[in-house]
């Protein structure tokens, strides 16, 4: 079956929503109704401005998010500047000159906290949401997103290396990485499919174009016009052939040996692979793949979240209070 019904596909994301809810500390969907109904629309709003103006920023607010939830659990704590107290995940090896999306998320806090009347949403959510609004606006599944985290007074630059996954790892490493969170290989598929959208720096797939075996010859060779063995390290490639659109390229781009960065290709070995399954399915079949990416979101959006007192309301999502 090419995707699943409309009805079906929601049904399923709602079941998928309770239960999950059921066992994370009083997350919920609704926790903003009547305290600031405003908020999620005003969210919705300034994340499609955003991408409208740049279609790149869509890959960039749900790449914030997911290295928010692998660093120490989604708590906004890669939003931190860097003091004095505070080492800052914005210089971490994964984010550093990478890591963009910064100004929005301060225009959303901004335009929130005003029509709310003060700080009542944390800056961890609107990362959650403005990821979750981004998929939507550049045409990806919708899903409900738990609400109620707590953002954090501390940020660690040392977890941020250590905990987010590379893009030169083999596929045991991501496993194991992924694992390490509570997220097993379907949801490593899956989340990786976020890879749909956006683009990479030279420096990050030079290795794969001129030395790696598991590359289709003519897309290494198109990649080394933009990308030269010397030089070139900040020049962008897109990560599949539609870098603005959710769709299932990525993993078409997979099974024919095209994949950009080399923790995407180990995701497909022509057959061999413990995960090749998964990447041909979803190959196929975009509903399967919407459906298992708006799960695993939910799933990686629950990873250690601070709640009732713990943490706190920030202000400026640049600093603690």
């Amino acid at each position: 079956m090419a995707s699943l019904s409309f009805f079906f596909f929601h049904a399923l994301l709602m079941v998928a929503a309770l239960a999950t809810t059921a066992s994370s500390q009083r997350l919920s969907p609704t926790f903003y109704d009547k305290i600031c109904p405003k908020a999620l629309p005003i969210i919705k709003k300034v994340v499609e401005e955003a991408t409208q103006k740049e279609r790149r920023m869509g890959a960039s607010l749900l790449r914030l998010h997911f290295h928010d939830c692998f660093v120490n659990g989604c708590d906004g704590s890669i939003l931190l500047d860097d003091t004095d107290k505070i080492d800052s995940e914005k210089k971490a090896n994964a984010n550093i000159n990478s890591a963009r999306g910064f100004t929005v998320v301060d225009r959303i806090k901004s335009v929130v906290d005003k029509a709310c009347g003060g700080p009542v949403v944390s800056c961890a959510d609107i990362l959650a949401v403005a990821a979750r609004d981004s998929v939507v606006s550049l045409g990806g599944p919708a899903w409900k997103v738990q609400l109620g985290r707590r953002d954090s007074t501390t940020a660690s630059r040392t977890d941020a290396n250590k905990d987010l996954p590379s893009p030169f790892m083999d596929l045991p490493q991501l496993i194991q990485n992924f694992n390490k969170h509570g997220l097993n290989s379907r949801d490593l598929v899956a989340l990786s499919g976020g890879h749909t959208l956006g683009f990479a720096k030279c420096s990050i797939f030079k290795n794969r174009i001129y030395n790696e075996t598991n590359i289709n010859p003519n897309f290494a060779m198109s990649l080394r016009k933009s990308c030269p063995l010397s030089g070139g390290n900040n020049n962008l490639s897109p990560l599949d052939r539609t870098p603005a659109r959710f769709d299932i390229r990525y993993f078409q781009d997979l099974v024919g040996k095209k994949g950009l960065l080399h923790s995407d290709q180990v995701l497909f070995n022509g057959g061999r692979g413990s995960t090749d399954g998964i990447v041909k399915r979803y190959s196929l079949d975009a509903g399967a793949f919407s459906y298992d990416f708006a799960k695993s979101m939910v799933k990686m959006g629950n990873i250690k979240p601070l709640t009732g007192k713990k943490g706190q309301i920030r202000k400026n999502c640049r600093r603690v209070n």
